[in-house]
Order: C-alpha cells, then structure tokens, then sequence
C-alpha cells in the first residue's frame, strides 16, 4: 500500500504541475494560490484544456482519497 500512495502521490505532484503551466499558458500571472479559486478567471472557467486538466487532478485526489480510506 505504500507504494501504491507513493505512486499516487507522485501522479498528484506532476498532474499540479502540469495544471499549473496549462494555467500560465492563458493566465500568465497565475499563481498556486490563483489555481485554488480558478473560478475567479473567466479565461480558465471557460478553457476546455484547462478544465481537463483539472478533472485529471480531481481524479487523482479522489481514487487516493478512497485508498486511504479502504484501507
């Protein structure tokens, strides 16, 4: 199991990295605080990249959120 969270919790780190340079390409002042409330730029409510990247992170969360808590 330890591997496993390892595993997502590198998955995680890249996947915010990887939403936060998707961000700073349409946004390029956003910072990792700005990606908390995204909602607050109307150029990434309305990016469908952008909110792709999002729900990848999202899912990541939830599934080792769910391991956690399985085992």
């Amino acid at each position: 199991m330890e591997n496993l969270d390892r595993l997502l919790e590198d998955l995680e780190e890249g996947q915010r990295k990887t939403l936060y340079a998707t961000g700073r390409r349409i946004v390029p002042t956003l910072t990792h605080e700005d990606l908390l409330q995204p909602n607050d730029y109307p150029e990434l409510e309305e990016n469908p990249h952008f909110r792709y990247e999002e729900g990848v992170l999202a899912g990541i969360m939830t599934v080792r959120a769910a391991l956690r808590a399985a085992f």
